[in-house]
């Protein structure tokens, strides 16, 4: 496996495994499509506007072929708040269970970092316990549960809010990283 920046050459394929998230979620026996609010695939422009122009990351086999991508989106337009970006981590169905998962958030985690981020945060349907499990097994903590945040097929679903603090990033001043 490789660990790339993400593309826009690469965006059929990490559209491709989108839709799969969409669709199935991440967890064997989960609810179908407990992966994201998100209910229409987005064009490359409005996927590569709504994410940050760094720490966007694929993962990709000895052929070249596109096994899993991770991008951060800004919480806030807020400069306060600069610092701070949500995860986003999918894997191809047919690469779950090979480590993709937490390469590809490891090598997000020392990116962000090296990009002065402090805070990466994750908010994640209680039910997809694979994604829990893999945000905890690099650093982040359950900080809460937002009730009924949102619809999904006209259903309220809460959302566990998951995060993770820099030990790296300087987080005493945050305007001199």
């Amino acid at each position: 496996m490789t660990i790339l920046p993400l593309m826009a050459e690469h965006w059929p394929a990490v559209r491709t495994i989108y839709a799969e998230g969409m669709a199935t979620g991440m967890a064997t026996g989960m609810a179908t499509g407990m992966a994201t609010f998100t209910t229409e695939l987005p064009t490359w422009q409005a996927w590569d506007t709504g994410h940050l122009p760094t720490c966007r990351l694929v993962a990709t086999d000895e052929t070249g072929t596109v096994l899993g991508w991770v991008a951060l989106s800004p919480v806030s337009g807020r400069c306060v708040y600069a610092g701070v970006a949500e995860v986003s981590v999918y894997v191809a169905a047919a690469a779950r269970g090979r480590g993709m998962g937490p390469a590809l958030m490891k090598a997000l985690v020392a990116e962000s970092k090296q990009n002065g981020l402090w805070t990466l945060q994750a908010g994640i349907f209680p039910e997809n316990t694979a994604s829990v499990r893999l945000h905890e097994a690099v650093g982040f903590r359950q900080v809460g549960r937002r009730e009924r945040i949102g619809q999904l097929r006209g259903m309220w679903h809460d959302t566990l809010l998951l995060e993770r603090r820099s030990a790296v990033v300087d987080t005493t001043n945050p305007t001199e990283n």
